[in-house]
């Protein structure tokens, strides 16, 4: 699952024959075990995950059946208020920022390799061509965007205080954790001019660059890694820095 979504991340060549390969193993041998032996690409059952699979196949030219059944699910479980919670409606019906953005950022790479926006084709490697309603996924990933955007990405709508401390930690990989650099850079990636209210989080991302024009190495996520992907926390980090240069330009050529 991270690996896949680092690779995604780093804009590895989809079509490159190793990647290929790597991703037809996936396809053919992982499952979810807990739930039924589901292919890998097919999702499970947690809002977060299933965004982030839906990225992942999308971006690797692996939709189809898989797609279809984790579209449904989402249209199907987004929430009163516009967004998205992986615990179930009978315990909260109040959206998470963290769930709400790992399924914009599926659904949005979803439209992407079907319309051929950005990313790979929609089918690879013979798979059936999928058969979401692609309006119906544009309009969810809206309503969900629209929920983010009247927080301001980071704060609470009835007091307008920061939601959790958190979303101002930047680190990389994001995982499932939400922050306002990786929101940012999801609206980026949408295509949109910059909605006015990202303004704060925009200004909260310029208070954090550094005085040699780079920005730091966040706190990172806890877990087990094979290598570390990024600086150590404190020091100047090469993704963050990346990250926040593009989601800038965004900003500057709407300004022009």
């Amino acid at each position: 699952m991270w690996s896949l979504q680092s690779l995604h991340r780093f804009g590895v060549e989809p079509e490159a024959p190793p990647v290929r390969r790597a991703i037809a193993r996936v396809r053919d041998g992982v499952t979810w075990h807990y739930w039924g032996d589901l292919p890998f690409f097919h999702g499970e059952v947690e809002e977060c995950i299933n965004g982030g699979v839906l990225a992942a196949g999308a971006y690797f030219g692996v939709l189809g059946a898989g797609s279809d059944r984790i579209i449904a699910r989402l249209l199907d479980e987004q929430l009163p208020d516009g967004g998205w919670n992986c615990e179930p409606r009978e315990e909260s019906e109040r959206s998470s920022f963290d769930s709400t953005l790992c399924v914009l950022e599926g659904l949005l790479r979803y439209e992407q390799a079907v319309t051929g926006g950005t990313g790979t084709g929609a089918v690879a490697d013979g798979a059936a061509a999928p058969t979401a309603d692609l309006a119906a996924v544009t309009a969810a990933r809206r309503r969900g965007e629209e929920y983010l955007l009247d927080r301001n990405l980071f704060r609470r709508r009835s007091t307008g205080e920061i939601v959790l401390p958190r979303y101002r930690n930047f680190s990389f990989p994001t995982y499932w954790f939400y922050d306002v650099l990786r929101a940012l850079d999801h609206f980026r990636s949408a295509g949109d001019a910059p909605d006015a209210r990202v303004a704060d989080a925009v200004d909260l991302l310029l208070s954090k660059r550094g005085d040699d024009g780079r920005w730091l190495a966040g706190q990172p996520w806890h877990g087990e890694v094979y290598f570390a992907l990024d600086a150590p926390e404190g020091e100047p980090s090469r993704w963050n820095t990346l990250r926040a240069l593009r989601v800038l330009r965004w900003v500057d050529e709407a300004a022009v």
